[in-house]
């Protein structure tokens, strides 16, 4: 069967399930955008799924940013800070509407903050006191100076809907916002289709309408672009990617971004929570091997943490994570591990057996993690892996279940990293950063990080963070990942975001 049998059939056969309609599946003309990428979209809810609606264009924030991460105007036109850093006010932009007709007020955009607030998301993390409606202004007040906070308002969950998308309960239940485009069908949690806004306060898209598949599996993705059934394609693993380089009809792109494969580690259990031992899982992993053999970007080995397209939080001064394994060998004998009968590490009658954690989301996770299973049991590590929904991750970390988790991590998901950073390593940790481990020096320089607008004071905080994470290793560093797309023949203005914030699907037409 021919790859373009292949994926109508494949197609046929999400209609026939209800997930799409016809004018979402093909790109059938020259006024539609049919874009197919691994993420659903479970929830109208931005706390849930606000990485894909503000991709989408769906719903805005007040502050927006550009491809550099450079801070812009959005639903507000202008911020200011009182002199003692504790009062922050946004000036809303005038004559906006949400996709039903109601009007954008300051009262509607502080209930929308003030919910998110309450989420366990990005916002928490600031020392927020109250958010309240002025006259024409939103107004933010602080315990403390935070001068990150803009970056935090340009995060996925602090998109604002509209109020008539929320239920009786206050949770939002339909996808209304701001944006460009509205949407006309909601099939979660796979499939939308949307249609040009006309009433949009600013610059309207060219394209007409688009629609949105969310496809787990990548040799599918690969497929849906090369038999012309997508025209935007996004996140392919290496073999599809390099596949598609002898389609006549499509183009590839490359581009290298802040994200991170990571193995979360629960530093509290007590086989990792000295960090000695998460240093020598660290010194068991070939990374240039990963890099090259899976992900076929081997310049992705990861010497630390923060990538170098994470501009200001990569430092060339650390000494990067090497592979050893006989220092990996001396430093769990020093932990009083020894070698078993059947090779397996033993200590005080306990084999050092773990569970991995990961999902086939991002193909390359379970290869990854089978690989890991390999080197790890070159040291005596017993690596049983478990592929799931992504959920198990999260989940793992709140019942403090979850042993080691393989995942990839953007650190740009806020245009300034340390939204995400604080999330993921400030106090009590988070979801997808440290789990049982706290470092006092961190999190004070964390703080200073993000209350001060001194770029000197700033660099030397975020030093301090980049060498302790490089020492104590809650969360070890894989590989630096590279963001991948494929383009249909004829469309144009394409625009590869490295922060991954847009589909810019605004700037989309085609050539005539």
């Amino acid at each position: 069967m021919s790859s373009r049998s292949y994926a109508r059939k494949l197609f046929a056969a999400l209609l026939v399930a209800g997930v799409a309609s016809a004018s979402s599946v093909f790109a059938q003309d020259r006024t539609n955008v049919a874009i197919a990428s691994p993420w659903e979209i479970a929830s109208a809810d931005p706390a849930v799924s606000g990485f894909v609606i503000q991709k989408l264009q769906i719903m805005e924030n007040l502050v927006d940013a550009d491809t550099q991460g450079k801070l812009r105007p959005g639903l507000a036109t202008e911020w200011s800070v009182s002199p003692d850093g504790l009062t922050w006010t946004f000036t809303l932009r005038e004559g906006v509407v949400f996709h039903d007709g109601t009007e954008l007020t300051v009262l509607n955009a502080a209930q929308a903050l003030n919910r998110a607030l309450e989420q366990p998301g990005v916002l928490s993390k600031a020392p927020i006191s109250r958010i309240t409606a002025g006259e024409g202004a939103l107004i933010v007040e602080l315990e403390r100076a935070f001068a990150s906070l803009p970056a935090l308002l340009a995060h996925a969950t602090t998109v604002i809907p509209a109020p008539t998308a929320l239920d009786a309960d206050g949770i939002p239940s339909d996808l209304i916002g701001t944006g460009p485009f509205q949407v006309t069908v909601f099939s979660p949690p796979q499939a939308l289709e949307m249609t040009r806004f006309d009433n949009y306060w600013g610059k309207a898209p060219m394209i007409e309408t688009a629609s949105y598949l969310a496809v787990g599996r990548a040799e599918t993705r690969a497929l849906l672009a090369e038999s012309g059934d997508a025209d935007l394609v996004f996140t392919l693993d290496p073999t599809g990617f390099a596949g598609l380089a002898d389609v006549s009809d499509v183009s590839t792109v490359a581009v290298p971004i802040p994200r991170v494969m990571t193995l979360k580690v629960n530093a509290s259990h007590p086989f990792l929570d000295d960090p000695r031992a998460r240093q020598a899982l660290s010194l068991a992993i070939d990374r240039a091997g990963i890099a090259t053999a899976i992900n076929r970007f081997p310049e992705g080995a990861a010497t630390q943490l923060f990538p170098p397209a994470l501009a200001g939080w990569h430092d060339d001064t650390l000494k990067p994570l090497e592979t050893d394994l006989n220092a990996a060998r001396a430093l769990f004998a020093d932990l009083g591990w020894s070698e078993g009968d059947d090779k397996i590490l033993v200590r005080e009658g306990e084999r050092f057996t773990l569970e991995l954690r990961t999902f086939p989301d991002r193909p390359e996770l379970p290869l990854i993690a089978a690989v890991l299973q390999d080197q790890w049991r070159a040291i005596g590590i017993e690596l049983d892996v478990n592929v799931s929904n992504y959920s198990i991750i999260p989940q793992g970390h709140k019942d403090g279940s979850l042993e080691v988790a393989l995942y990839a991590r953007n650190y740009a998901l806020t245009p300034d990293p340390i939204g995400t950073v604080l999330q993921d390593f400030g106090a009590g940790g988070g979801d997808w950063g440290a789990m049982g481990w706290q470092n006092d020096a961190v999190e004070l320089a964390l703080e200073t990080i993000a209350a001060s607008a001194d770029e000197a004071e700033r660099t030397e905080a975020i030093r301090a963070v980049a060498s302790s994470l490089q020492a104590e290793l809650p969360v070890i560093p894989i590989t630096w990942y590279q963001h991948t797309v494929a383009i249909a023949e004829g469309l144009q203005n394409v625009i590869v975001d490295p922060l991954q914030r847009s589909y810019g699907l605004s700037e989309l037409s085609w050539a005539e």
